[in-house]
């Protein structure tokens, strides 16, 4: 299994890579893709994850902090992934209507940036959406998304999903899935979202699957097999015919 979405910068991984690293193999977690919200952070994560091998890394800046996206970033960010491979997608990227943290004028010219950045490089778009589905679906259809990419962190409905899957993106599914306060739509649109379309992640240490006992104070990659037993128990799959097509996702996507 690869967990595609994982916050790296969090004090209590950064104590021991090693240890971490171990944890999430003992669950038969075999890597994972590593997401910058700046670019500093993208810095930092190519910094901390070069000695491993299972750690890959996105390049980008989150629409929280599209304020602080300038226009010499461009180049900046394709120079990086000229010289990295393990930088494998451009994000996190998009907008967010929701909190606007920066101005949706700052995250529409920072996410537009970042999709000229992935048509550039050829690399994936790692996608962020909150409240802003009708904008994002406008700029999507005007970009070159060649080398598609992943919604990372679906929460919505079957008629966004279908939305997201008319643009050959890949969707990412979350510990979201197991909360039951608010998981109704996404469990309709995971009945009907494609084996092939399918990626798995935990985004941690966020959204830990409330179904695990005892219950830890964090989320951490080793618990990624609690979304994908839940992916195969929603879709009465057979959970190793799910963590396969996500796997082979994975690598379709960030690795080819």
């Amino acid at each position: 299994m690869y967990d595609i979405g994982v916050n790296l910068s969090h004090p209590s991984y950064l104590e021991s890579l090693e240890q971490f690293q171990k944890d999430y193999h003992e669950q038969g977690v075999n890597g994972i893709i590593c997401i910058a919200s700046n670019l500093d952070e993208s810095l930092a994560n190519l910094k901390l994850c070069a000695p491993y091998s299972d750690m890959f890394v996105t390049l980008g800046c989150h629409p929280h902090h599209a304020s602080s996206w300038k226009s010499t970033d461009t180049d900046t960010l394709i120079d990086l992934f000229h010289h990295y491979e393990l930088a494998v997608a451009v994000g996190e990227t998009g907008l967010d209507f929701n909190r606007n943290y920066s101005t949706p004028d700052e995250q529409i010219k920072a996410f537009q940036a970042q999709l000229n950045v992935a048509a550039t490089v050829r690399k994936p778009i790692y996608l962020h959406e909150r409240d802003a589905f009708d904008t994002m679906i406008e700029m999507l259809s005007s970009a070159n998304l060649d080398n598609s990419g992943v919604i990372h962190c679906f929460t919505g409905d079957s008629d966004a999903m279908k939305c997201y899957l008319d643009f050959n993106l890949y969707v990412g599914i979350t510990g979201w899935l197991l909360d039951e306060r608010r998981n109704q739509s996404l469990k309709e649109a995971v009945k009907q979202l494609p084996l092939e379309r399918l990626l798995i992640e935990t985004d941690s240490p966020y959204l830990l699957p409330r179904n695990i006992r005892p219950r830890p104070k964090r989320n951490h990659p080793k618990y990624l097999p609690w979304i994908a037993q839940e992916i195969a128990r929603i879709k009465e799959l057979p959970v190793e015919d799910v963590i396969s097509a996500a796997d082979n996702n994975t690598k379709t996507l960030f690795f080819s």
